[in-house]
C-alpha cells in the first residue's frame, strides 16, 4: 500500500553528513515521489533555503527542519524540529552553541584512533566534509571505510565509535529543555528521531518519553529508515499512549549507504494522526 501522502521528514545533505547537496536532495525526493519533505541537517539550518528554492520550482512541499543533538544522562539522543522560522535568533544561536564542540571533539576522536595505530584519520575525515563547521562521526566512518579498516559504516561505529571504543569521545550536547525551547520558541513541533536507535534502557526511554512531554513535545518516529521494521509497532505504541503525533521519515544519507531511499519508508499504521496535520 502507497501512503495517500508520501511525507519524509528526516534527512540530510552535505550541510551536515548527508552525501548529497540540499539541491539534489529535494531533486532526488521530487523523482521519488515525495510529496512533503523536510531537509534535517545536524545542528545546522544553512541548506534549508536552497533546498527550499529547489521544491519551490519543482512543486514539492517543504518544512523547514533540523536535527538537534541531546545529551541526556551519558547518551546522546536526536531531537527533530519541524515547521519552525529558519531566522529565529535564539534558534540560530543555541544551534552554533552545539556545533561549537565539534571541533574538539573531533581532534580528540582522530588522538583516540591514532592510539591504536590509525593514523591521519582527521584529516582523512575532512575530505568527506561538505560544511567545514560541522565534522561528525559519519566522515570519519566513511575514511575508516575507504581505507580498510572496517567493511561499512555500521561496522566502523560497533567496532570504533561508540561508548567503549577508541574513537569514543564523550560529549556535552544540549539538554532537552533547552532543544525543545529553541524548537518552540521559533514556532516548530518537536519529534523524537529514530527512538529505536538510542542507547537508553527501557526505563530511561520511559523516563525520556515522559520528560519529552512534559516539556510539551509533540511528535515521535514511528517509522524511521534508520530502525528495524518491526519497531515501528513497538513505537505506534508509545504514541498512542502518550497521544504523540506520528512521524514518517527516511534518514537518508546518501546513495549506496542509506538502507532506505527517500519517501521509501513503510506508511504509518492508520490509526495514528500523523505530524504533518500539523505541518500543511
Amino acid at each position: 500500500m502507497k501512503p495517500s501522502l508520501n511525507a519524509d521528514l528526516h534527512c540530510h545533505s552535505t550541510v551536515s553528513d548527508g552525501l548529497l547537496s540540499p539541491v539534489d536532495v529535494v531533486r532526488r525526493a521530487h523523482a521519488n515521489g515525495v510529496n512533503l519533505l523536510a531537509l534535517t541537517d545536524h545542528d545546522e539550518t544553512g541548506g534549508l533555503a536552497a533546498a527550499r528554492a529547489e521544491a519551490d520550482v519543482l512543486g514539492l512541499r517543504f518544512v523547514n527542519g533540523v536535527e538537534i543533538s541531546v545529551s541526556v544522562g551519558d547518551q546522546t539522543v536526536h531531537i527533530v524540529g519541524l515547521g519552525f522560522d529558519a531566522s529565529n535568533a535564539a534558534l540560530l544561536a543555541g544551534l552554533q552553541q552545539v556545533r561549537s564542540g565539534r571541533d574538539e571533539r573531533a581532534q580528540r576522536m582522530s588522538e583516540g584512533l591514532e592510539k591504536i595505530g590509525i593514523r591521519g584519520v582527521l584529516e582523512g575525515a575532512q575530505r568527506y566534509v561538505g560544511n567545514p563547521a560541522l565534522v561528525s562521526r559519519a566522515h570519519f566512518a566513511r575514511y575508516l571505510v575507504e581505507i580498510g579498516i572496517a567493511r561499512d559504516m555500521p561496522n566502523v561505529f560497533d567496532h570504533y565509535l561508540v561508548r567503549g571504543k577508541p574513537g569514543f569521545v564523550e560529549h556535552e550536547w544540549a539538554s532537552l529543555e533547552e532543544a525543545l525551547g529553541w524548537i518552540h520558541g521559533a514556532g516548530g513541533i518537536a519529534v523524537i528521531a529514530h527512538p529505536g536507535r538510542t542507547r537508553l534502557s527501557k526505563a530511561e526511554m520511559l523516563k525520556l518519553f515522559d520528560q519529552f512531554k512534559a516539556l510539551g513535545g509533540e511528535a515521535i518516529e514511528v517509522v524511521s529508515g534508520s530502525q528495524a521494521g518491526d519497531e515501528a509497532l513497538e513505537y505506534a505504541r508509545v504514541a498512542r499512549r502518550y497521544g504523540f503525533l506520528a512521524s514518517r521519515a527516511s534518514d537518508f544519507h546518501g546513495p549506496g549507504e542509506s538502507p532506505v531511499d527517500l519517501g521509501k519508508a513503510e506508511i504509518l499504521p492508520p490509526d495514528l494522526t500523523p505530524v504533518w496535520e500539523r505541518l500543511v
